[in-house]
Protein backbone atom coordinates (compact mmCIF):
# COMPACT_ATOMS: atom_id res chain seq x y z
CA UNK A 1 0.00 0.00 0.00
CA UNK A 2 1.82 3.24 -0.97
CA UNK A 3 0.35 6.56 -1.24
CA UNK A 4 -1.05 7.06 -4.16
CA UNK A 5 -3.20 3.84 -3.54
CA UNK A 6 -4.25 5.89 -0.36
CA UNK A 7 -4.74 9.40 -2.43
CA UNK A 8 -6.87 7.44 -4.95
CA UNK A 9 -9.39 5.93 -2.13
CA UNK A 10 -9.58 9.23 -0.78
CA UNK A 11 -10.78 10.90 -3.76
CA UNK A 12 -12.92 7.88 -4.47
CA UNK A 13 -14.75 8.94 -0.93
CA UNK A 14 -14.58 12.47 -1.29
CA UNK A 15 -16.05 12.29 -4.65
CA UNK A 16 -18.95 10.51 -3.64
CA UNK A 17 -19.46 12.42 -0.49
CA UNK A 18 -19.49 15.59 -3.00
CA UNK A 19 -22.19 13.58 -5.05
CA UNK A 20 -23.91 12.98 -2.13
CA UNK A 21 -23.70 16.53 -0.91
CA UNK A 22 -24.97 18.00 -4.02
CA UNK A 23 -28.20 16.39 -3.69
CA UNK A 24 -28.53 16.67 -0.07
CA UNK A 25 -28.10 20.56 -0.72
CA UNK A 26 -30.70 20.29 -3.70
CA UNK A 27 -32.87 18.86 -1.19
CA UNK A 28 -32.58 21.32 1.50
CA UNK A 29 -33.11 23.96 -1.18
CA UNK A 30 -36.39 22.81 -2.26
CA UNK A 31 -37.28 22.35 1.11
CA UNK A 32 -36.41 25.93 2.40
CA UNK A 33 -38.30 27.17 -0.96
CA UNK A 34 -41.17 25.23 -0.27
CA UNK A 35 -41.87 26.18 3.79
CA UNK A 36 -39.93 29.54 3.04
CA UNK A 37 -37.49 29.20 5.83
CA UNK A 38 -35.86 32.16 5.04
CA UNK A 39 -38.20 34.77 4.68
CA UNK A 40 -39.96 33.11 8.00
CA UNK A 41 -36.65 33.76 9.63
CA UNK A 42 -35.93 37.13 8.43
CA UNK A 43 -39.55 37.99 9.20
CA UNK A 44 -38.84 36.74 12.71
CA UNK A 45 -35.64 38.76 12.93
CA UNK A 46 -36.93 41.80 12.42
CA UNK A 47 -39.88 40.91 14.94
CA UNK A 48 -37.48 40.44 17.69
CA UNK A 49 -35.15 43.01 16.19
CA UNK A 50 -38.16 45.80 16.92
CA UNK A 51 -39.07 43.91 20.63
CA UNK A 52 -35.83 43.96 21.49
CA UNK A 53 -35.53 40.78 22.90
CA UNK A 54 -37.24 37.20 22.07
CA UNK A 55 -39.94 37.09 24.61
CA UNK A 56 -41.98 40.37 23.47
CA UNK A 57 -41.79 39.61 19.33
CA UNK A 58 -44.47 37.98 19.93
CA UNK A 59 -46.57 40.47 21.23
CA UNK A 60 -49.41 42.09 19.26
CA UNK A 61 -48.27 45.57 19.31
CA UNK A 62 -44.68 44.23 17.87
CA UNK A 63 -47.36 41.97 14.97
CA UNK A 64 -48.73 45.15 13.58
CA UNK A 65 -45.82 46.96 13.50
CA UNK A 66 -44.30 44.53 11.33
CA UNK A 67 -47.52 43.95 8.77
CA UNK A 68 -47.13 48.12 8.57
CA UNK A 69 -43.90 47.41 7.50
CA UNK A 70 -44.19 44.62 5.30
CA UNK A 71 -47.26 46.87 3.60
CA UNK A 72 -44.73 49.36 2.50
CA UNK A 73 -44.56 50.23 -1.26
CA UNK A 74 -40.77 49.96 -0.11
CA UNK A 75 -40.75 46.22 0.65
CA UNK A 76 -43.68 45.10 -1.94
CA UNK A 77 -41.34 46.17 -4.55
CA UNK A 78 -38.65 43.60 -3.22
CA UNK A 79 -40.91 40.77 -2.94
CA UNK A 80 -41.80 40.68 -7.15
CA UNK A 81 -44.15 38.44 -7.52
CA UNK A 82 -44.55 36.58 -11.47
CA UNK A 83 -47.96 36.97 -13.04
CA UNK A 84 -50.02 34.20 -14.83
CA UNK A 85 -52.02 31.41 -14.29
CA UNK A 86 -49.66 28.75 -15.49
CA UNK A 87 -46.94 30.80 -13.82
CA UNK A 88 -48.04 30.68 -10.14
CA UNK A 89 -50.06 27.50 -10.04
CA UNK A 90 -46.70 26.06 -8.76
CA UNK A 91 -46.66 29.26 -6.33
CA UNK A 92 -49.91 28.70 -5.27
CA UNK A 93 -49.41 25.26 -3.85
CA UNK A 94 -45.74 26.40 -2.56
CA UNK A 95 -48.19 28.81 -0.51
CA UNK A 96 -50.89 26.32 0.84
CA UNK A 97 -47.84 23.83 2.11
CA UNK A 98 -46.02 26.75 3.77
CA UNK A 99 -49.01 27.91 5.26
CA UNK A 100 -50.06 24.69 6.48
CA UNK A 101 -46.53 24.04 7.63
CA UNK A 102 -46.63 27.37 9.84
CA UNK A 103 -49.71 26.68 11.03
CA UNK A 104 -48.68 23.89 12.50
CA UNK A 105 -45.02 24.75 13.85
CA UNK A 106 -45.89 28.55 14.58
CA UNK A 107 -49.35 29.33 15.14
CA UNK A 108 -50.01 32.57 16.44
CA UNK A 109 -53.05 32.46 18.06
CA UNK A 110 -53.57 36.26 18.56
CA UNK A 111 -53.73 37.05 14.97
CA UNK A 112 -57.05 36.95 13.20
CA UNK A 113 -57.63 34.56 10.32
CA UNK A 114 -56.62 36.69 7.73
CA UNK A 115 -53.20 37.30 9.11
CA UNK A 116 -50.35 35.24 8.02
CA UNK A 117 -46.99 34.91 9.07
CA UNK A 118 -46.87 37.89 6.89
CA UNK A 119 -49.21 39.84 7.47
CA UNK A 120 -52.75 40.17 6.41
CA UNK A 121 -53.70 37.92 3.24
CA UNK A 122 -49.94 37.89 2.18
CA UNK A 123 -48.68 34.27 1.40
CA UNK A 124 -45.05 35.15 1.00
CA UNK A 125 -42.19 37.88 1.93
CA UNK A 126 -38.99 38.89 0.79
CA UNK A 127 -36.05 36.88 1.57
CA UNK A 128 -33.35 39.94 1.90
CA UNK A 129 -33.89 43.34 2.76
CA UNK A 130 -31.45 46.16 2.68
CA UNK A 131 -30.50 47.94 5.80
CA UNK A 132 -31.10 51.40 4.07
CA UNK A 133 -34.53 49.89 2.52
CA UNK A 134 -35.56 48.67 6.23
CA UNK A 135 -34.61 51.89 7.85
CA UNK A 136 -36.27 54.10 5.45
CA UNK A 137 -39.32 51.84 5.54
CA UNK A 138 -39.41 52.05 9.22
CA UNK A 139 -39.25 55.64 9.58
CA UNK A 140 -41.90 56.52 7.41
CA UNK A 141 -44.37 53.62 9.00
CA UNK A 142 -43.67 55.24 12.26
CA UNK A 143 -44.32 58.78 10.41
CA UNK A 144 -41.11 60.46 11.61
CA UNK A 145 -40.28 62.44 8.81
CA UNK A 146 -43.89 64.06 8.77
CA UNK A 147 -43.64 64.35 12.27
CA UNK A 148 -40.20 65.99 11.88
CA UNK A 149 -41.19 68.33 9.47
CA UNK A 150 -44.51 69.25 11.26
CA UNK A 151 -42.33 70.24 14.55
CA UNK A 152 -40.37 71.97 11.90
CA UNK A 153 -42.96 73.54 10.81
CA UNK A 154 -43.87 75.04 14.03
CA UNK A 155 -40.59 75.90 15.10
CA UNK A 156 -40.38 77.84 11.88
CA UNK A 157 -43.85 79.92 12.39
CA UNK A 158 -42.74 80.70 16.46
CA UNK A 159 -39.45 81.94 14.37
CA UNK A 160 -41.00 83.98 12.25
CA UNK A 161 -43.25 85.56 14.29
CA UNK A 162 -40.31 86.54 16.89
CA UNK A 163 -38.53 88.00 14.04
CA UNK A 164 -41.20 90.13 13.08
CA UNK A 165 -42.65 90.94 16.53
CA UNK A 166 -38.16 92.45 17.50
CA UNK A 167 -38.73 94.69 13.76
CA UNK A 168 -42.63 95.58 14.63
CA UNK A 169 -40.88 96.34 18.45
CA UNK A 170 -38.52 98.98 16.97
CA UNK A 171 -41.54 100.26 14.47
CA UNK A 172 -44.09 100.97 17.76
CA UNK A 173 -40.79 102.82 19.72
CA UNK A 174 -39.86 104.73 17.40
CA UNK A 175 -43.48 105.99 16.16
CA UNK A 176 -43.99 106.46 20.29
CA UNK A 177 -40.96 108.37 20.07
CA UNK A 178 -41.81 110.96 17.40
CA UNK A 179 -45.74 111.95 17.97
CA UNK A 180 -44.83 115.51 17.39
CA UNK A 181 -43.57 116.11 13.96
CA UNK A 182 -46.77 114.94 12.05
CA UNK A 183 -44.52 114.62 8.70
CA UNK A 184 -42.43 112.10 10.07
CA UNK A 185 -45.69 109.90 12.25
CA UNK A 186 -46.67 109.87 8.98
CA UNK A 187 -43.48 108.33 7.34
CA UNK A 188 -43.79 105.90 10.34
CA UNK A 189 -47.27 105.17 9.36
CA UNK A 190 -46.03 104.30 5.72
CA UNK A 191 -43.05 102.24 6.94
CA UNK A 192 -45.58 100.21 9.14
CA UNK A 193 -47.14 99.46 6.17
CA UNK A 194 -44.58 98.72 3.96
CA UNK A 195 -43.92 96.08 6.66
CA UNK A 196 -46.93 94.83 5.92
CA UNK A 197 -45.56 93.87 2.54
CA UNK A 198 -42.44 92.11 4.62
CA UNK A 199 -44.90 90.21 6.74
CA UNK A 200 -46.96 88.49 3.93
CA UNK A 201 -43.42 87.73 2.29
CA UNK A 202 -42.82 85.36 5.19
CA UNK A 203 -46.33 84.04 5.24
CA UNK A 204 -45.70 83.06 1.59
CA UNK A 205 -41.98 81.51 2.84
CA UNK A 206 -44.33 79.33 5.71
CA UNK A 207 -46.88 78.66 3.10
CA UNK A 208 -43.89 76.99 0.70
CA UNK A 209 -42.62 75.17 3.67
CA UNK A 210 -45.75 73.88 4.70
CA UNK A 211 -46.19 72.50 0.67
CA UNK A 212 -42.85 71.17 0.54
CA UNK A 213 -41.42 73.71 -2.24
CA UNK A 214 -38.90 75.06 0.01
CA UNK A 215 -36.33 73.69 2.61
CA UNK A 216 -35.27 74.87 5.73
CA UNK A 217 -32.31 76.75 4.53
CA UNK A 218 -33.76 78.32 1.71
CA UNK A 219 -36.67 79.54 3.86
CA UNK A 220 -33.66 81.30 6.06
CA UNK A 221 -32.05 82.69 3.30
CA UNK A 222 -35.35 84.22 1.73
CA UNK A 223 -36.65 85.60 5.12
CA UNK A 224 -32.90 87.18 5.34
CA UNK A 225 -33.50 89.00 1.87
CA UNK A 226 -36.94 90.17 2.29
CA UNK A 227 -35.65 91.95 5.88
CA UNK A 228 -32.81 93.55 3.42
CA UNK A 229 -35.69 95.03 0.85
CA UNK A 230 -37.00 96.30 3.71
CA UNK A 231 -33.89 98.09 5.61
CA UNK A 232 -33.58 99.34 2.19
CA UNK A 233 -36.42 101.08 1.82
CA UNK A 234 -36.68 102.05 5.41
CA UNK A 235 -33.10 103.71 5.66
CA UNK A 236 -33.57 105.97 2.05
CA UNK A 237 -36.83 107.03 2.74
CA UNK A 238 -36.57 108.39 6.03
CA UNK A 239 -35.66 111.39 7.72
CA UNK A 240 -32.36 111.99 9.01
CA UNK A 241 -32.67 111.84 12.42
CA UNK A 242 -31.04 109.91 15.64
CA UNK A 243 -34.00 107.93 16.46
CA UNK A 244 -34.64 107.24 12.29
CA UNK A 245 -30.97 106.33 12.38
CA UNK A 246 -30.76 104.25 15.59
CA UNK A 247 -34.19 102.43 14.16
CA UNK A 248 -32.17 101.42 11.04
CA UNK A 249 -28.75 99.99 13.35
CA UNK A 250 -31.45 98.23 15.18
CA UNK A 251 -32.86 96.93 12.21
CA UNK A 252 -29.45 96.03 10.59
CA UNK A 253 -28.35 94.35 13.44
CA UNK A 254 -31.27 91.93 14.10
CA UNK A 255 -31.18 90.88 9.92
CA UNK A 256 -27.15 90.59 10.67
CA UNK A 257 -26.69 88.64 14.36
CA UNK A 258 -29.62 86.26 13.04
CA UNK A 259 -29.84 86.02 9.08
CA UNK A 260 -26.04 86.82 8.33
CA UNK A 261 -25.51 82.59 8.74
CA UNK A 262 -27.96 80.31 7.74
CA UNK A 263 -26.40 77.27 10.20
CA UNK A 264 -25.96 79.76 12.93
CA UNK A 265 -29.67 80.54 12.84
CA UNK A 266 -31.03 77.13 12.42
CA UNK A 267 -29.12 75.86 15.25
CA UNK A 268 -29.63 78.77 17.84
CA UNK A 269 -33.97 78.66 16.79
CA UNK A 270 -33.62 75.27 17.60
CA UNK A 271 -35.61 75.16 14.17
CA UNK A 272 -33.81 71.45 12.80
CA UNK A 273 -34.74 68.88 15.42
CA UNK A 274 -32.07 66.53 16.57
CA UNK A 275 -32.13 63.22 17.09
CA UNK A 276 -33.23 63.18 20.48
CA UNK A 277 -35.94 65.45 19.51
CA UNK A 278 -37.01 63.09 17.04
CA UNK A 279 -36.72 59.99 19.00
CA UNK A 280 -38.99 61.99 21.69
CA UNK A 281 -41.16 63.01 19.55
CA UNK A 282 -43.16 59.35 19.43
CA UNK A 283 -42.85 59.28 22.87
CA UNK A 284 -45.72 60.32 24.82
CA UNK A 285 -44.77 61.22 27.94
CA UNK A 286 -42.44 63.91 26.70
CA UNK A 287 -42.14 67.66 26.05
CA UNK A 288 -41.64 67.10 22.67
CA UNK A 289 -44.55 65.19 22.04
CA UNK A 290 -46.32 67.58 23.70
CA UNK A 291 -44.95 70.30 21.65
CA UNK A 292 -45.79 68.38 18.88
CA UNK A 293 -49.43 68.16 19.38
CA UNK A 294 -49.64 71.78 19.94
CA UNK A 295 -48.61 72.17 16.11
CA UNK A 296 -52.05 70.59 15.13
CA UNK A 297 -54.10 72.95 15.53
CA UNK A 298 -57.44 70.99 13.88
CA UNK A 299 -57.40 68.02 16.71
CA UNK A 300 -60.36 66.30 14.26
CA UNK A 301 -57.68 66.48 10.89
CA UNK A 302 -56.95 63.05 9.15
CA UNK A 303 -53.49 63.68 10.05
CA UNK A 304 -53.64 64.03 13.86
CA UNK A 305 -56.03 61.18 13.75
CA UNK A 306 -53.13 59.08 12.25
CA UNK A 307 -50.62 60.17 14.08
CA UNK A 308 -52.39 60.05 17.23
CA UNK A 309 -53.24 56.01 16.29
CA UNK A 310 -49.41 55.35 15.35
CA UNK A 311 -48.31 56.55 18.02
CA UNK A 312 -50.76 54.91 20.76
CA UNK A 313 -50.55 51.84 19.20
CA UNK A 314 -46.69 51.85 19.31
CA UNK A 315 -44.80 49.02 21.33
CA UNK A 316 -42.72 50.72 24.03
CA UNK A 317 -39.80 48.95 23.21
CA UNK A 318 -39.36 50.18 19.86
CA UNK A 319 -39.58 53.70 21.66
CA UNK A 320 -36.29 52.50 23.82
CA UNK A 321 -34.87 50.97 21.16
CA UNK A 322 -34.83 54.29 19.30
CA UNK A 323 -33.47 55.99 22.28
CA UNK A 324 -30.47 54.01 22.49
CA UNK A 325 -29.72 54.19 18.99
CA UNK A 326 -30.13 58.17 19.44
CA UNK A 327 -27.40 57.77 22.04
CA UNK A 328 -25.24 55.79 19.74
CA UNK A 329 -25.75 58.00 16.98
CA UNK A 330 -25.12 61.63 18.99
CA UNK A 331 -21.42 61.32 18.58
CA UNK A 332 -21.50 60.94 14.95
CA UNK A 333 -23.91 63.70 14.06
CA UNK A 334 -22.83 65.97 11.56
CA UNK A 335 -23.07 69.72 12.56
CA UNK A 336 -25.00 69.87 9.02
CA UNK A 337 -26.56 67.03 9.81
CA UNK A 338 -30.59 66.65 10.53
CA UNK A 339 -31.40 64.31 13.46
CA UNK A 340 -33.96 61.98 11.07
CA UNK A 341 -30.74 61.53 8.89
CA UNK A 342 -27.97 60.72 11.90
CA UNK A 343 -31.00 58.01 12.92
CA UNK A 344 -31.58 56.50 9.51
CA UNK A 345 -27.81 55.95 9.56
CA UNK A 346 -28.08 54.22 13.14
CA UNK A 347 -30.45 51.77 12.13
CA UNK A 348 -28.53 51.30 9.36
CA UNK A 349 -26.05 49.92 11.45
CA UNK A 350 -28.28 48.49 13.66
CA UNK A 351 -30.20 46.37 11.44
CA UNK A 352 -26.69 44.68 9.72
CA UNK A 353 -25.74 43.70 13.35
CA UNK A 354 -28.63 42.11 13.55
CA UNK A 355 -29.43 40.56 10.85
CA UNK A 356 -25.32 39.13 11.06
CA UNK A 357 -26.07 37.50 14.30
CA UNK A 358 -30.44 36.32 12.70
CA UNK A 359 -27.83 34.68 9.43
CA UNK A 360 -25.18 32.62 11.90
CA UNK A 361 -28.90 31.35 14.32
CA UNK A 362 -29.73 30.38 10.94
CA UNK A 363 -27.43 28.76 8.93
CA UNK A 364 -26.85 26.57 12.97
CA UNK A 365 -30.46 25.90 12.11
CA UNK A 366 -29.59 25.15 8.51
CA UNK A 367 -26.67 22.80 9.67
CA UNK A 368 -29.20 20.71 11.81
CA UNK A 369 -31.33 20.22 8.76
CA UNK A 370 -28.43 19.53 6.97
CA UNK A 371 -27.29 16.68 9.26
CA UNK A 372 -31.07 15.30 9.48
CA UNK A 373 -31.24 15.27 5.78
CA UNK A 374 -27.43 13.84 5.93
CA UNK A 375 -28.55 10.75 7.50
CA UNK A 376 -31.67 10.38 5.91
CA UNK A 377 -29.79 9.78 2.51
CA UNK A 378 -26.73 7.88 3.67
CA UNK A 379 -29.75 5.36 4.75
CA UNK A 380 -31.93 6.23 1.69
CA UNK A 381 -28.91 5.41 -0.62
CA UNK A 382 -27.31 3.14 1.33
CA UNK A 383 -24.55 5.08 1.96
CA UNK A 384 -22.08 2.68 4.04
CA UNK A 385 -18.38 4.38 4.32
CA UNK A 386 -16.83 1.35 5.47
CA UNK A 387 -18.42 -0.98 2.31
CA UNK A 388 -17.31 2.06 -0.14
CA UNK A 389 -13.86 2.36 1.22
CA UNK A 390 -13.30 -1.63 1.23
CA UNK A 391 -14.96 -1.13 -3.21
CA UNK A 392 -12.93 1.60 -3.44
CA UNK A 393 -9.49 -0.61 -1.65
CA UNK A 394 -10.35 -3.54 -3.87
CA UNK A 395 -11.73 -1.99 -7.28
CA UNK A 396 -9.32 -0.56 -9.17
CA UNK A 397 -10.96 0.21 -12.26
CA UNK A 398 -13.46 2.47 -9.89
CA UNK A 399 -11.04 4.00 -8.03
CA UNK A 400 -9.65 5.25 -11.99
CA UNK A 401 -12.35 6.13 -13.74
CA UNK A 402 -13.83 8.29 -10.47
CA UNK A 403 -9.90 9.94 -10.38
CA UNK A 404 -10.16 10.78 -14.05
CA UNK A 405 -13.60 12.37 -13.66
CA UNK A 406 -13.23 14.25 -10.43
CA UNK A 407 -9.59 16.00 -12.60
CA UNK A 408 -12.60 16.61 -15.02
CA UNK A 409 -14.59 18.49 -13.27
CA UNK A 410 -11.39 20.22 -11.30
CA UNK A 411 -10.44 21.44 -14.64
CA UNK A 412 -13.98 22.82 -15.30
CA UNK A 413 -13.91 24.47 -12.33
CA UNK A 414 -10.25 26.39 -12.29
CA UNK A 415 -11.56 28.82 -9.66
CA UNK A 416 -12.69 26.87 -6.52
CA UNK A 417 -13.74 29.93 -5.08
CA UNK A 418 -16.06 31.47 -7.67
CA UNK A 419 -17.43 28.04 -8.12
CA UNK A 420 -21.45 27.73 -8.75
CA UNK A 421 -23.21 25.20 -7.26
CA UNK A 422 -25.74 24.28 -9.81
CA UNK A 423 -22.86 24.30 -12.74
CA UNK A 424 -21.17 21.94 -10.33
CA UNK A 425 -24.55 20.04 -9.63
CA UNK A 426 -24.80 19.71 -13.69
CA UNK A 427 -21.40 18.56 -14.08
CA UNK A 428 -22.15 15.64 -12.08
CA UNK A 429 -24.88 14.71 -13.51
CA UNK A 430 -23.23 13.85 -16.36
CA UNK A 431 -20.24 12.11 -14.32
CA UNK A 432 -22.89 9.98 -12.96
CA UNK A 433 -23.15 8.60 -16.26
CA UNK A 434 -19.66 6.92 -16.33
CA UNK A 435 -19.74 5.65 -12.85
CA UNK A 436 -21.36 2.97 -10.93
CA UNK A 437 -21.07 4.58 -7.30
CA UNK A 438 -21.04 1.76 -4.75
CA UNK A 439 -24.53 2.86 -3.61
CA UNK A 440 -28.23 1.46 -3.28
CA UNK A 441 -29.72 -1.49 -2.26
CA UNK A 442 -29.07 -3.53 -5.65
CA UNK A 443 -28.38 -7.37 -4.80
CA UNK A 444 -25.02 -6.69 -6.40
CA UNK A 445 -24.26 -3.65 -3.55
CA UNK A 446 -25.75 -5.68 -0.78
CA UNK A 447 -24.16 -8.92 -1.72
CA UNK A 448 -20.55 -7.37 -1.60
CA UNK A 449 -22.02 -5.09 1.36
CA UNK A 450 -23.23 -8.06 3.76
CA UNK A 451 -23.10 -11.31 1.75
CA UNK A 452 -27.13 -11.08 1.25
CA UNK A 453 -29.38 -9.59 -1.38
CA UNK A 454 -33.05 -8.59 -1.07
CA UNK A 455 -34.63 -11.91 -2.03
CA UNK A 456 -32.25 -13.59 0.73
CA UNK A 457 -34.00 -14.76 4.06
CA UNK A 458 -31.19 -15.18 6.04
CA UNK A 459 -30.83 -13.22 9.18
CA UNK A 460 -27.74 -10.22 8.81
CA UNK A 461 -25.69 -10.90 11.60
CA UNK A 462 -25.56 -8.11 14.39
CA UNK A 463 -22.19 -6.86 14.52
CA UNK A 464 -22.76 -6.45 10.76
CA UNK A 465 -25.86 -4.83 11.35
CA UNK A 466 -24.05 -2.60 13.54
CA UNK A 467 -21.42 -1.52 11.28
CA UNK A 468 -23.99 -0.56 8.39
CA UNK A 469 -25.18 1.77 10.60
CA UNK A 470 -22.20 3.28 12.01
CA UNK A 471 -21.08 3.47 8.07
CA UNK A 472 -24.46 5.65 7.68
CA UNK A 473 -23.68 7.60 10.88
CA UNK A 474 -20.27 8.07 9.37
CA UNK A 475 -21.57 9.48 5.68
CA UNK A 476 -24.68 11.36 7.19
CA UNK A 477 -21.62 13.56 9.05
CA UNK A 478 -20.21 13.72 6.02
CA UNK A 479 -22.82 14.28 3.65
CA UNK A 480 -24.04 17.88 6.14
CA UNK A 481 -20.29 18.80 5.46
CA UNK A 482 -21.43 20.40 2.46
CA UNK A 483 -20.38 20.41 -1.24
CA UNK A 484 -18.36 23.43 -1.39
CA UNK A 485 -16.11 21.56 1.78
CA UNK A 486 -15.90 18.58 -0.29
CA UNK A 487 -15.39 20.29 -3.64
CA UNK A 488 -12.26 22.50 -2.05
CA UNK A 489 -11.14 19.19 -0.30
CA UNK A 490 -10.95 17.17 -3.62
CA UNK A 491 -9.10 19.76 -5.29
CA UNK A 492 -6.27 20.06 -1.89
CA UNK A 493 -5.76 16.30 -2.60
CA UNK A 494 -6.11 16.85 -6.54
CA UNK A 495 -2.76 18.70 -6.17
CA UNK A 496 -0.91 16.67 -3.65
CA UNK A 497 -1.91 13.63 -5.70
CA UNK A 498 -0.27 15.51 -9.08
CA UNK A 499 2.61 17.49 -7.27
CA UNK A 500 5.09 14.62 -7.82
CA UNK A 501 4.50 14.16 -11.65
CA UNK A 502 6.74 16.00 -13.65
CA UNK A 503 5.46 18.66 -16.47
CA UNK A 504 4.65 17.49 -20.06
CA UNK A 505 7.20 18.95 -21.81
CA UNK A 506 9.51 17.80 -19.29
CA UNK A 507 8.90 14.02 -19.93
CA UNK A 508 8.84 15.03 -23.72
CA UNK A 509 12.39 16.12 -23.59
CA UNK A 510 13.09 13.53 -21.61
CA UNK A 511 12.02 10.72 -24.05
CA UNK A 512 13.74 13.00 -27.11
CA UNK A 513 16.88 12.49 -25.39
Amino acid sequence: MNLSFILDVALGLIFIYLILSLLASEIQELIATVFQWRAEHLRKSIEIFLAGDLENSESPSVIRLSNSIYSNPLLKNINQQAKGFLVTLPRKATWAIGKFYRSVVTPRSTNPKSETTFGLSKHSGPSYIPADIFATTLLETLQLPVLVHKLTESRLVKFKDERLGEIQEILDKLQQQTNVDENFVKFINNAKEEFKETQAEFEDIILNFKQGKANMISCIVRMGESIERYIETFATQGYDNPLHNKAVRQIKFLRKDVFEDTERAITLGGLQPNIYEVVQSVNRGSAIYQELEEAFYDKESAAYQNMKSMIDELPPSVVENLAVLAKRAQGRIQKTQSGIHALREELNYAFDSSMERASGVYKRNAKGVAILIGFTLAVISNADAFHMASRLSKDSALRETIVYNSGAILMQNPDKSAVDIQTLRNQANQVLNDVSLPLGWTDVNLNQQIGSSTQSQDIIPGFRFINIIAGWFVSGIAIAMGAPFWFDLLGKIVNVRNAGKPPASSAQNQEEN
